[in-house]
């Protein structure tokens, strides 16, 4: 992918560090890092997850899925959940059941969420 060659070009030039450097540090060949570089060769999940820790920078940023180098906050919110609940008439319910007033799994609910923020199971 161009965007992962770019980004950790990019990288290693604002630390100011050699190909030859680099290779030396990672334990490959400076022809390595230049084909990664160049977008000749992709690099292994297990050198990526160690460019992302040797430079202090996310996963995200160097597979281009943000420009900001820390990352971005996460807020779990699947696309697939979503679409399962908004098509699923049982969840729909379900749910429906939960939050009506009086309801028993109304009250267990409750229970359960407040064991929750409390520290309880």
């Amino acid at each position: 992918m161009e965007i992962v060659a770019n980004r950790i070009k990019e990288l290693r030039h604002r630390i100011g560090i050699s190909q030859t450097k680099l290779a030396a540090v990672i334990g490959t060949q400076q022809s390595a890092v230049n084909r990664y570089e160049n977008n000749q060769s992709d690099p292994s999940l297990e050198l990526l997850v160690w460019y992302a820790n040797y430079f202090d920078v996310s996963l995200d940023y160097i597979l281009g899925r943000t420009d900001k180098p820390q990352g971005v906050p996460y807020d779990y919110n699947p696309e697939a959940l979503r679409e399962k609940f908004a098509t699923d008439e049982q969840a729909k319910q379900f749910i429906e059941y939960c939050f009506e007033d009086g309801s028993p799994m109304n009250e267990k609910l409750k229970e359960v969420l407040a064991g929750m923020i409390g520290g309880k199971s």
